[in-house]
């Protein structure tokens, strides 16, 4: 009997494991999900009653448990090194040249992958078992995701053996890149948007961040994937090039992007340039471009490598991807300090990766400077961002007797007449003229006399914008507005109160439950535990009810949100002008709320970094009576924190007092708001834009101009880990109180 059990208990792991290389690995899936689930849970329930048979490879292990507490680090027999970038063919080709030389006149082949746009991991498989998984991290050392990648189904927990012409090495370290479809990227958004969370930017973010998640259940969920593209320490070595290596992955059941090419020299490379920018818009994945490496072993170890890549390779990457299509009509959304934004409804186009209905405008400015009207064909642009933008109108296509676009003269929600907001006259609103630099959507405001003459980003011109450059709804009672308010407070750079997400909030505003800050503070399990919505699942509309648990989980998140401090507080009532930055400010300059409302716009504007149209704004919204009323229920309600203010302290316990710093890339241990808050809390000025003046730039993967400008200037650039060992570890838990 037990031998039948052990047969059978063998030929359900070689039917899932099959069935896990067909749907993940070859994209051409045998059984249904029905039939897959039904013989997982046979399997499941055979391992139960017989442990004894259980073992760490089976399909039923991949999702370990237990929660981890910390992702320990791991040092990598072989450094994940970094890629060089290229952006022409001049450049591909100087680098062929720069090959060829090194190799005395030899004419190595080549072979082109995709630049996958996600997390780069290494896997270590020992006696062909999965042994470890780490993150890239800084190159030499990374952080140990074993138990996540394991979740992931395309990453083999053994490898194979039958049908390879050899069998996997002793010790084989492949390394390749982790990502997220991007159906799933949106699914898996739209989940993380509705718990009240903030939703991420791009697939790749998505996938860093849950790669490092504690929980693998969490992880499982996700559905990552896993595609092959290197390797490191391997022993012995089977293969005499990465072509070769490359087939012999594939037998051992490790996945590979199926556009792979060899050529015997770069003009064919190039062809394969122009020949996978057709491809790439159509692929499930986020790519960038193309990777270019030299095929045999012995050309790459006699061209070795700087101290930062490895000379026989290099990445050719993308203009960003844009197509045109047809503008159908522009709708106005209200925000929570009442700002119309114009969005644009366009006809259907797939652009990077994804198929895109609506971009954004920006502002009334954008409209006029593109000279947008209906009907018009504009071109949209993705880079990875969830919300694409209309770059540019192709006038010749313009129909006859289109309309321009006007803003319009009562908010769409309420039906008060809009307002524009005015400047004071020394005060003036400017941006930067160059459409590729960060700043050139952003509209600052300093005193004229202080007008720079370029962008302190890019070193650009900048332009003066028009006395009025909102739009707004001045109705504070606008039911989109409290909408708005809402979500930004319980958001987690505010009061971050998990739970509270988009379709909750709409229907607690909808049945009266909340019209307020305070009146979340009233809330009862009772309240929410029925709320039902409709949501879209698998294609079918399902009714979803809240339910008695994760009502009184809610509910007691909303409690915890009161040890929040002042600073947490100020930033979530939607002040505005009013940011992370200057609500700690604010916060630690005057200590409570009382002392905030007690202060004349005079005594505001004295605070250092605090200017004239800050000052202003927080005045009136402390003494206008919708803020009067806001403080007045939350203090009723017994929200009112305080916050040790900054003159107590002592300038020399602050690590980083008088210092300027920028925050740029992809991040890991902490936050973006998180980080700039503690360097705000630790005496610095957090700063979008490098400069001279700036004291360090700190940059995580995937940094861009910043990172350029920091080394143009000779600014000191440092690694997230490398701050914090700077700051200290208790520095900064002790910062991060409240």
């Amino acid at each position: 009997m037990s031998q039948l059990i052990e047969k059978r208990i063998a030929k359900l792991r070689d039917e899932l494991n099959r069935a896990n290389h067909l749907y993940y690995i070859e994209a051409r899936p045998e059984l249904s999900d029905r039939d897959y689930d039904k013989l997982m849970q046979e399997l499941i329930d055979l391992e139960t009653a017989h442990p004894e048979q259980r073992t760490a490879d089976s399909p039923t292990q991949r999702v370990g448990g237990d929660i981890q507490t910390e992702l320990k680090p791991v040092r990598h027999a072989v450094p994940m090194m970094s890629i060089d970038n290229t952006y022409n063919e001049a450049e591909v080709r100087a680098f062929d040249e720069r090959v060829r030389k090194a190799l005395g006149g030899d004419q190595p082949s080549y072979v082109l992958e995709p630049k996958i746009d996600g997390a780069s991991i290494s896997l270590r498989y020992e006696n062909g078992h999965l042994a470890v998984a780490a993150t890239r991290g800084r190159g030499n050392v990374g952080d140990d995701i074993t138990v996540n990648a394991r979740t992931i189904k395309s990453v083999p927990l053994t490898l194979q053996k039958d049908g390879a012409p050899v069998s996997p090495p002793k010790i084989l370290e492949v390394r390749g890149e982790v990502y997220m479809d991007n159906e799933d990227f949106q699914r898996v958004n739209k989940e993380i948007a509705e718990s009240g969370e903030e939703p991420y930017a791009n697939p790749r973010n998505l996938t860093s961040g849950t790669l490092r998640r504690l929980d693998p259940k969490i992880v499982a969920k996700r559905r990552l994937r896993f595609l092959a593209h290197g390797l490191g320490q391997v022993e012995p070595m089977p293969a005499k090039g990465y072509w070769e290596w490359a087939q012999l992955l594939r037998q051992w059941g490790l996945p590979l992007p199926k556009e792979v090419w060899q050529v015997p020299n770069i003009d064919e490379a190039i062809k394969c340039i122009h020949e996978f920018e057709k491809i790439r818009p159509k692929l499930p994945y986020m790519t960038d471009g193309v990777v270019i490496k030299v095929d045999s072993f012995n050309h790459r170890d006699r061209l070795g490598a700087t101290s930062k890549s490895p000379r026989w390779v290099i990445a050719y990457k993308y203009e960003t991807e844009q197509q045109p299509t047809a503008l159908h009509d522009v709708r106005w959304q209200v925000g929570k300090g009442g700002t119309l934004t114009p969005v644009a409804d366009l006809e259907p186009v797939f652009v990077g990766g994804v198929t895109v209905t609506h971009a954004t405008l920006h502002n009334v400015d954008q409209i006029q400077r593109l000279d947008i009207h209906y009907g018009d064909t504009v071109v949209v642009e993705r880079a990875g961002e969830v919300i694409p933008y209309v770059a540019e109108v192709v006038k010749e296509k313009r129909p006859k007797n289109a309309k321009p676009i006007a803003a319009p003269i009562k908010c769409p929600e309420c039906g008060t007449k809009v307002e524009r907001e005015a400047l004071p006259e020394e005060i003036a609103a400017y941006r930067c003229v160059n459409t590729e630099c960060d700043e050139f959507y952003r509209r600052k405001k300093v005193k004229r006399a202080k007008l720079p003459e370029v962008c302190p980003t890019c070193d650009n011109k900048v332009e003066i914008l028009d006395a009025g450059i909102d739009i707004y709804c001045p109705n504070p009672a606008c039911p989109a507005q409290v909408k708005e308010r809402l979500r930004w407070f319980c958001g987690r750079g505010q009061m971050d109160i998990e739970g509270i997400g988009d379709v909750l909030i709409d229907q607690l505003v909808e049945r009266g439950l909340v019209h307020t800050f305070a009146d979340l503070y009233k809330l009862k399990p009772d309240d929410i535990a029925t709320i039902s919505s409709e949501v879209d699942q698998d294609g079918k509309s399902v009714t979803r009810t809240v339910g008695e648990k994760v009502a009184n989980k809610v509910v007691q998140n909303v409690e915890n949100s009161r040890t929040k401090g002042l600073d947490r507080l100020l930033a979530g009532l939607g002040i505005h002008h009013v940011g992370t930055r200057v609500a700690y400010i604010l916060a630690s300059h005057f200590g409570n709320l009382d002392a905030i409302a007690a202060a004349s716009a005079d005594d505001l504007s004295g605070v250092k970094e605090i200017g004239p149209v800050i000052a202003e704004s927080v005045h009136d919204f402390f003494h206008n009576p919708a803020g009067m009323k806001a403080i007045e229920e939350l203090k009723r309600v017994g929200v009112n924190p305080t916050l040790e203010k900054a003159a107590a302290k002592s300038n020399a316990d602050l690590p980083l007092a008088g210092q300027t710093i920028v925050v740029t890339g992809t991040l890991h241990k902490l936050q973006r708001e998180e980080i700039e808050r503690l360097i705000v809390r630790l005496g610095g000025k957090a700063s979008g834009s490098v400069s001279k003046k700036t004291a360090f730039v700190v940059a995580g993967e995937k940094a861009g101009s910043k990172l350029d400008k920091a080394k143009e200037l000779g600014v000191p650039v440092l690694t997230e880990q490398e701050f914090v060992d700077k700051i200290g570890e208790a520095r900064i838990q002790a910062a991060n109180v409240n």
